[in-house]
């Protein structure tokens, strides 16, 4: 059902467009870097300025794209309890891939594949790659399901 919820919710389309911002905003600061005030040979220029922005571009871009990705995990969470008409199931079932994430963490799952999972693949995993994960927390999730559950 959660599935369903992310397909009618058109998420695909919101990705794309989110992915095609963050890269505008990569090519921007990319761009930016070569205009006089971000160069060290015009008359006006900073260094530092341009540097900063190759830094700092790419890293908004992705924490925008990580955010609509967490936003849209609730919502597809939500709307797969609607379809259903059972948050609890759907709570139970997240409880289950969860401990399934624990028990054996995924070695081989990357962090440009982990969007394409129900939960984190490195839920089972501590430090820094849960630091940019593209899901909610599963705890998160679960209790958003549950305060649902009283109201169907």
């Amino acid at each position: 059902m959660h599935e369903l919820a992310h397909v009618k919710h058109y998420d695909i389309l919101t990705s794309t467009i989110a992915a095609t911002i963050a890269g505008a905003i990569i090519y921007l600061a990319q761009l930016a870097y070569w205009l006089p005030f971000g160069r060290s040979d015009s008359r006006n220029g900073n260094p530092f300025v341009g540097l900063l922005l190759l830094i700092t571009a790419p890293i908004a871009a992705m924490l925008i794209q990580m955010a609509i990705s967490r936003s849209r995990e609730f919502e597809a969470d939500a709307g797969g309890a609607k379809i259903s008409g059972n948050p609890q199931a759907l709570a139970n079932a997240l409880r289950k891939l969860e401990a399934g994430a624990r028990a054996i963490p995924m070695d081989n799952a990357t962090p440009a594949t982990a969007h394409l999972f129900q939960i984190s693949p490195f839920s089972g995993r501590n430090g820094m790659s849960n630091l940019f994960s593209t899901h909610p927390s599963t705890e998160e999730r679960i209790r958003r399901l549950e305060a649902m559950a009283g109201n169907f």
